[in-house]
C-alpha cells in the first residue's frame, strides 16, 4: 500500500538517488541545497554506499568523474555558483561520455547573488556551460513529487546515452515541503518509510573497473590528432541526434481550444498553471505548455500544436530576464506571436501580474 510523508525537495532528491541506487556522492556546501547534502551525509553511509564532502566544487566534480569512469552511479549537487565551478569538468564528462547526475537548485545571480529561488540557469544548462560541441540533458520538476520520479529517469538517462544529466531545480523547489510517496511496498523497515528499491543496474562494458584478464580500456576526452577529435565529436553528436528525436518531454494543459499559451517550467509552471486557471473563469481559452526536457526541448509539441492552430499567442514565464524565451521562438519559427514576462534577482513573478499582462494587452 503507497504510504504518504512530508519531505522538501532536497530530501526527496536525496533519497530519490539512494533508491536509484547512486553509489557515490561528492559535494560541497552552499545555500539553497545545503538540505541535500546534509540529508546524503546521513542516509549514503546507512547504504554503505560512499559520501564525501569534498574540501571544493572543483574537487567534487573530479571526484565524480573518477567514479562515474569506474561504473559507479556517481552523483553531485550544487547552487548556481557552485555549478559554474564545476563546468570544466562537466564538459571532461561530457567529453569522455561518463553518466552522472548534477543537480542545480538554482539561486539568484548573478556572481554571488542571493539565496532566493531563480531561474537564470537555464542557458548554462542547456547550452553547454564549459567549453566544446556538448550537451547534457536537462530535466526541470515541478514538484517535490516530480523530483522524486525524474532522478531515477535522470540516472537511467545518463546511463543509457553515457552522457551527464542535469537535474535543473531551484530553492523554492528545494526548500519546499510537500506529500511524497516514497514506498509501496509492504517490506518497509519499521520507523522508516522507505524501501530501497536498488534495481540491477545496467552493465558498462566500457567502465575501468579491472583488467580482469581482458584488454585495456580507455576513457578519455583528449585526442590529439585532429581528425580522431573530429571523429569523437561526430559520435557524440549522433547521441544528441537520439536523444532529441528520443527524449522530449512535456505536460500539456487545456491545450485543445486554447488561443493563448502560457509556457513556463519548474516553479514558474505551478504559478502559470493558477493564472491558467484563473484565466479561463474569466471565459480566456488559456492553456499550458510545460517543457519537463529542457534539453532536448520540446519543440516537438510546439510543431504539432502549430499545425493544429492558425491563431495563436505564447506568453513565456520565467523567474529570469529571458532565457527559456529563445527557444521558444526558435520553436515557434515566425508562425505566431510570442511574448515574455519574467522577473531576475529571486524575483518570482505572481498570478496577479501574469494576468494583468495578458488582460492589459487584451
Amino acid at each position: 500500500m503507497n504510504k504518504k510523508m512530508l519531505m522538501t525537495g532536497n530530501e526527496a532528491i536525496g533519497e530519490a538517488a539512494v533508491q536509484a541506487g547512486c553509489d557515490f556522492y561528492a559535494g560541497y556546501p552552499i545555500t539553497p541545497q545545503n538540505e541535500l547534502t546534509a540529508y546524503l551525509a546521513k542516509r549514503m553511509p546507512e547504504e554503505k554506499r560512499v559520501f564525501v564532502q569534498a574540501e571544493s566544487e572543483l574537487a567534487a566534480i573530479n571526484m565524480v568523474m573518477g567514479a562515474a569512469a569506474c561504473g559507479r552511479r556517481a552523483m553531485t549537487t550544487s547552487s548556481s555558483p557552485g555549478i559554474s565551478l564545476k563546468q570544466e569538468g562537466i564538459s571532461y564528462l561530457a567529453g569522455a561520455r561518463l553518466p552522472c547526475l548534477i543537480v542545480n537548485i538554482m539561486r539568484g545571480g548573478p556572481g554571488l547573488g542571493n539565496i532566493a529561488p531563480a531561474q537564470s540557469d537555464y542557458f548554462q544548462a542547456t547550452k553547454g556551460g564549459g567549453h566544446g560541441d556538448y550537451h547534457c540533458l536537462v530535466l526541470a520538476p515541478g514538484s517535490v513529487q516530480e523530483a522524486y520520479h525524474l532522478v531515477f529517469l535522470g540516472f537511467d538517462l545518463a546511463d543509457q546515452y553515457r552522457t551527464p544529466t542535469i537535474l535543473l531545480g531551484d530553492g523554492m523547489l528545494g526548500q519546499m515541503m510537500e506529500p511524497l510517496i516514497v514506498c509501496s511496498s509492504p517490506a518497509c523497515r519499521p520507523g522508516r518509510e522507505f524501501v530501497v528499491r536498488r534495481k540491477r543496474l545496467p552493465t558498462k562494458p566500457w567502465a575501468l573497473n579491472g583488467c580482469q584478464g581482458r584488454g585495456p580500456r580507455v576513457v578519455k576526452s583528449f585526442f590529439m590528432q585532429n581528425e580522431l577529435l573530429e571523429g569523437h565529436n561526430k559520435i557524440l553528436q549522433k547521441n544528441y541526434a537520439q536523444i532529441k528525436n528520443k527524449e522530449q518531454r512535456c505536460e500539456q494543459l487545456y491545450l485543445e481550444d486554447s488561443s493563448i499559451v502560457l509556457v513556463a517550467y519548474g516553479s514558474m509552471a505551478r504559478i502559470a498553471k493558477a493564472a491558467t486557471a484563473a484565466l479561463r473563469k474569466k471565459k480566456i481559452k488559456a492553456g499550458l505548455l510545460r517543457p519537463i526536457s529542457l534539453w532536448p526541448f520540446p519543440a516537438g509539441a510546439f510543431e504539432q500544436l502549430l499545425k493544429k492552430k492558425k491563431k495563436l499567442r505564447f506568453l513565456v514565464l520565467e523567474m529570469s530576464c529571458g532565457q527559456m524565451v529563445e527557444d521558444v521562438r526558435l520553436a515557434v519559427n515566425g508562425r505566431a506571436a510570442v511574448d515574455f514576462y519574467g522577473r531576475s534577482g529571486g524575483g518570482i513573478p505572481t498570478e496577479e501580474e501574469i494576468l494583468k499582462k495578458i488582460l492589459h494587452r487584451g
